[in-house]
């Protein structure tokens, strides 16, 4: 079964080939992105792996977790399911626009 980690601190430079040369020293990896700002297009310093089987994914967090890669000092753990975020326009704005007397 597929592990899937979280990969922070990765530098604006790193690329998903890098992560995916790099997360390949621990076994096969089957999937690498990085997170971008969808209006600038820019890496938002964090990214995904999914390594084919947990063994290589944990052997991943061994290995790199606190380590350097271009210049930055790698979070690597797995991954969390996503959670519901719940509805922005929902949120308790107090009194606006109400009924004023």
């Amino acid at each position: 079964m597929a592990k899937k980690l979280y990969i922070g601190g990765l530098s604006y430079d790193t690329t998903e080939q890098t992560l995916t040369e790099t997360f390949g020293q621990a076994g096969k990896v089957v999937s690498a992105t990085i997170i971008k700002d969808k209006f600038s297009g820019r890496s938002k310093g964090f990214g995904f792996v999914e390594m084919e089987t947990e063994e290589e994914g944990d052997k991943a967090i061994e290995l790199f977790n606190g380590k350097d890669l271009d210049g930055r000092t790698l979070t690597v753990n797995e991954a969390r399911p996503m959670t519901e975020r719940g509805d922005n326009n929902n949120r308790d704005r107090g009194n606006r626009g109400g009924n004023w007397r």
